[in-house]
């Protein structure tokens, strides 16, 4: 009797509005949401609201109309950039420097966690993290300084060429060189600060699991294989995906500082023919159709990829 009291009593409580839920909530947590207002602001500001200027893609857009005033064309510089003799050679190149930089980029900050986290010298291990994040600190203009000089004929990797009996060339000058010299400057860039997140998720894996595999009798491979990556996977797939999702933004700011009219076969990508087209060439239209085009490819992949990792392996980002 007592307890169906009770219950009836918890039953005929008034459940409380969505708005007064809301303010509780604001009140409890204030502090967290005045931090998140710049985040918010950040992203209404640079990802929202220039979504509304997307619209010229479909117009020939004339700055002294604006964009209302600009005359609507539909598909037409869509439908130009499919045709232009350069559409072949931008879609090769960007796939093959995005997969290139993806299957030697991507697993080199995993590699770089594991190494880093089997050294027993914690001094050692801390003095090899911070040399490693070191050039992702480095200005984009100053490390492409660096790779030019490098990879001059009178830099130090010819020097080592010359040294074998190879002969002296500026590789930034010969098409063949740029995306291998492309990926592995990234990765030297990035590979230190890739593994950030790599070395979280590794001292999340808990320790007894490795010390029970230690009784069983299971060596280093074993448990890296057994326990280790399987740890690691949720947090690969999660990164994988977000790669995936941005396979066709090949960053144009450092092929812009390393390419040159030469070696355009293999070196010009989309973003590095929109930035002509727009920027150089005023065709703000056009340009805004590549990009616009570029985006939803990238949308389209990273909804496949989050979709194959849920099957797969259970793990994705929605």
């Amino acid at each position: 009797m007592r307890r169906s009291l009770i219950r009836e009593r918890a039953g005929a409580a008034p459940s409380k509005s969505f708005g007064r839920r809301c303010r509780e909530d604001f009140l409890r947590n204030r502090t967290l949401y005045f931090l998140f207002i710049p985040v918010l602001l950040y992203y209404l500001l640079f990802c929202y609201w220039p979504m509304y200027g997307a619209v010229i893609a479909f117009k020939d857009f004339m700055p002294g109309k604006g964009i209302l005033g600009s005359q609507w064309v539909g598909l037409k510089h869509f439908r130009t950039f499919f045709e232009n003799v350069y559409f072949g050679r931008l879609m090769r190149n960007t796939l093959t420097i995005s997969i290139t930089s993806i299957l030697f980029g991507f697993p080199a900050p995993i590699v770089l966690a594991l190494l880093i986290n089997e050294l027993r010298s914690k001094p050692f291990a801390k003095t090899v993290q911070t040399i490693s994040y070191l050039p992702h600190f480095v200005s984009l203009v100053v490390i492409c300084g660096l790779i030019k000089d490098f990879t001059a004929d009178r830099g130090i990797i010819n020097d080592l060429v010359a040294a074998f009996g190879g002969n002296r060339v500026t590789m930034l000058n010969k098409p063949e060189y740029f995306v291998p010299i492309y990926v592995i400057s990234d990765i030297w860039q990035e590979v230190g600060w890739g593994s950030i997140i790599y070395l979280a998720a590794l001292s999340g894996i808990d320790p007894q699991l490795y010390e029970a595999a230690t009784v069983d009798g299971a060596g280093k491979i074993r448990q890296l294989i057994h326990i280790t990556l399987p740890g690691l996977m949720p947090t690969i797939m999660i990164m994988l995906i977000l790669r995936l999702g941005n396979v066709m933004n090949v960053g144009y700011e450092k092929i812009i500082l390393l390419y040159n009219s030469a070696i355009y076969d293999t070196s010009d990508v989309i973003a590095t023919y929109v930035y002509r087209k727009g920027v150089l060439e005023t065709n703000y239209s056009f340009s805004t159709a590549v990009g616009l085009f570029n985006s939803l490819i990238n949308f389209v992949i990273l909804l496949l990829a989050n979709r194959l990792s849920n099957r797969a392996t259970g793990t994705g980002l929605w």
